[in-house]
């Protein structure tokens, strides 16, 4: 198509469409781990926005990546590259308010507690001034009711108490029945950020609790496993007898996702 006849607008729309499909396609890799196929997706993004003068595209390459390495514990990698992404995106866009997000969770793993309750405010000054989306599942369009999901976790990284309020709301509010099966993927994420400040505060039974029903839940994706696991040790770590149930119920969740 890039070599047929046609005007430059058009090209530079073939462009830009052709950006947006390898940057979706590259944030599926991620939730795949499939690196090398995550990281060609990536380049090509890149590549296509720069070439259209597409800086929002380009930006969210950037936020990608930073997801992608701190969930590999890359965390000052990460801040590096979420920092890049917010200099590239576009004032008030949602490019920029993900990249700050993913900023407050970079510095929440590093410890950096000032900067990552300023990199919170930000988030939350941001998506206050954008108002609901007309398409809240829209990927690239950030939603202000994610910021709480986005809050919970940052500050469960950062072993605040104040985590618990925000995940139990964000609990409440989306969890559409009992059946855990048939919870969104962000109720699942906010029972294991409920779960790790809950094992910090050593309030261990209801710890064990979250963090069992969002393994059995099915739906934490590949790309999360890290989180449930990373409550699954600190279980272990308090020679809890539950800590053996959820070992084999994460067990369970891999072997179910490496089908």
């Amino acid at each position: 198509m890039l070599d047929s006849k046609k005007t430059l607008a058009e090209h530079r729309r073939l462009l830009v469409v052709g950006g947006w499909l390898s940057l979706l396609g590259a944030t599926v890799h991620i939730d795949l781990k499939q690196d090398d196929a995550a990281t060609a997706r990536l380049h090509t993004a890149a590549t296509l926005a720069r070439e259209a003068e597409h800086p929002e595209i380009e930006a969210w390459c950037f936020e990608t990546d930073a997801w992608r390495v701190l969930t590999e514990g890359e965390y000052v990698r990460a801040l590096e590259l979420s920092r890049t992404a917010q200099s590239l995106a576009p004032a008030s866009s949602s490019a920029l308010i993900q990249a700050t997000a993913q900023e407050g969770r970079a510095l929440a793993r590093l410890g950096e507690s000032r900067e990552t309750y300023d990199a919170i405010d930000r988030v939350q000054e941001l998506s206050s001034a954008i108002g609901d989306p007309d398409r809240p599942e829209h990927h690239y369009k950030y939603d202000p009711n994610k910021a709480m999901s986005y809050t919970a976790t940052t500050l469960a990284w950062l072993g605040d108490a104040a985590a618990e309020p925000y995940a139990r709301s964000v609990i409440e509010r989306l969890k559409p029945s009992g059946d855990p099966s048939r919870w969104p993927r962000r109720v699942a994420s906010a029972n294991i950020d409920l779960a790790l400040v809950l094992v910090t505060g050593d309030r261990l039974d209801e710890a064990c609790d979250s963090a069992q029903k969002a393994i059995l839940s099915g739906q934490v994706a590949p790309s999360n496993r890290w989180r449930a696991l990373e409550v699954v040790m600190a279980v272990e770590a308090r020679g809890l007898s539950e800590g053996a149930n959820l070992r084999e119920a994460y067990r369970e969740l891999r072997a179910a996702h490496d089908l």
